[in-house]
């Protein structure tokens, strides 16, 4: 077949037909949507407020970031299109992290040459596990004696120099590298997600974790405290081999859902790419000895602080990445703290989503979850011990008060109460061997999870006593 073209045509030709293509467009618009078709909602549902990263403005849209690491394990294909991806990993089973230099020529050549400091964490997705994290932890650590929830099988690592896993630490690893050069990690995390279920009816859903990786370079003082780069993922733990069945059934239930049911989802792809995020909170901590102690008040006063009018859109900013609200930093870039607050609880569930819109309303208003148990404790000092014993020998008598400290505990166990006793008189919690509660007759009753448990509300203590 041949195509002839004619020329030339005329002005008056082409201005008809372009004439008669454009009223040929606009035929039929209008029609398909009815009376009551547009509202807000629809607005709200549209790509640009679900965090598509296609449609969202930046500065900083073609920024490539330092790093890049790689979790050498497929990502789920029963995640929804804007939600984070789920990684399925085995108890006890070596996976690769590649640790990549992404940095163009001339970026930070303060490192050229130079060791980087990289710390692992396995840590909890759920933000009600990230405030009782230091119970959990030792709650693991009582039931699985000598074991560690995250190491490094240094054999198959390649690249890593100094690795280090801190005894008392049990969910971090760490160790320094060189980016110039090829890096490869494997770590083996050894809990499992049921692990941290409250056992009910059996087959309990496991929680998620996070894998998170924070990199930092050396300061004046040759301590690796300056931050480079935060990045992380969502994983679940199984026994062995149960992640590659859990991938399997995951796979099978999404080929039996309709095509445009599968469109809702993403693919599983071989990897998972860890995606940025802000420092760990205890990052700025990190110096050359060991990871410090995961310190749990700190985490929860350094993530709940309150969202002040007077902020802006800077300082906004930073509290949404401390709050982990990173994926909306870019939805609310030019917001100050007074814009934020103005937004109602359906402003805020229509733009993120209703999980994260509810998380995110509750952190602006600054509602803190009531504790389950509330006493009191007398700290009393020398002082007042010494007034007391004048007055009990016939001395003059003196006005002697005691004060009491508020304890609140979220769970009512020993574990944190021993926890909130250090943080009242400043030590460590490992420094408690027992804690004691005087009885009848003056006998030293041994405080257990039981005897909390059955503690009524705001009960005051005359004296409650412990031994380091």
């Amino acid at each position: 077949m041949a195509w002839a073209l004619k020329l030339p045509l005329t002005d008056e030709v082409i201005e008809s037909g372009l004439a008669q293509d454009f009223d040929a467009s606009l035929s039929g618009i209008g029609q398909e949507l009815g009376a009551g078709a547009y509202s807000m909602s629809d607005v709200l549902a549209l790509p640009i407020f679900k965090q598509e990263e296609s449609s969202l403005p930046s500065e900083n849209e073609n920024m490539i970031l330092p790093f890049q690491y790689v979790l050498c394990a497929p990502t789920s294909p029963a995640v929804k299109l804007h939600d984070e991806t789920l990684t399925y990993l085995n108890q006890g089973q070596s996976y690769e992290i590649r640790m990549l230099d992404n940095r163009k020529i001339g970026e930070l050549p303060e490192i050229t040459g130079k060791m980087v400091k990289s710390i692992i964490r396995v840590v909890f997705h759920d933000r009600r596990l990230q405030y009782t994290e230091h119970q959990q932890l030792e709650g693991w650590r009582w039931n699985r004696p000598g074991d560690r929830i995250l190491d490094l099988d240094i054999p198959m690592s390649v690249g890593i120099i100094d690795p280090r896993a801190n005894p008392t630490q049990l969910n971090t690893v760490e160790f320094l590298w060189d980016p110039s050069k090829r890096t490869s990690v494997f770590i083996q995390v050894h809990c499992i997600s049921t692990e941290f279920t409250m056992r009910k009816h059996g087959g309990e859903k496991g929680v998620p974790f996070r894998v998170q990786i924070d990199t930092f370079k050396e300061n004046e003082n040759e301590e690796y405290t300056e931050h480079l780069h935060s990045a992380s993922c969502q994983i679940k733990v199984f026994k062995p081999k149960g992640a590659d069945r859990k991938q399997k059934t995951d796979r099978e239930k999404m080929e039996k859902r309709a095509p445009q049911e599968k469109e809702k989802y993403q693919p599983s792809y071989e990897t998972t790419i860890l995606t940025e995020c802000s420092p760990w909170p205890e990052a700025t901590y990190v110096n050359n000895s060991p990871s410090p102690g995961f310190n749990n008040t700190h985490n929860i006063s350094f993530c709940l602080q309150n969202l002040l009018p007077s902020a802006t859109p800077q300082d906004a900013q930073q509290w949404l990445l401390r709050n982990r609200f990173s994926p909306f930093c870019r939805l609310f870039t030019n917001f100050s703290g007074a814009d934020l607050l103005k937004l109602t609880r359906e402003d805020v569930i229509q733009i993120c989503g209703p999980a994260d819109g509810i998380r995110l309303f509750n952190a602006l208003k600054g509602r803190v979850v009531r504790p389950r148990l509330t006493i009191y404790v007398c700290q009393e000092s020398q002082q007042t011990r010494e007034q007391q014993v004048k007055h009990e020998n016939g001395d003059a008598a003196i006005n002697t008060f005691f004060v009491y400290h508020a304890i609140y505990l979220e769970e009512p166990t020993a574990a944190e109460l021993t926890e909130k006793l250090a943080q009242l008189f400043n030590i460590s919690p490992i420094q408690i061997s027992q804690i004691f509660k005087q009885g009848p007759t003056g006998i030293h009753v041994l405080v257990s999870d039981e005897m909390i448990q059955n503690f009524q509300d705001e009960v005051c203590f005359d004296e409650i006593c412990f031994y380091i």
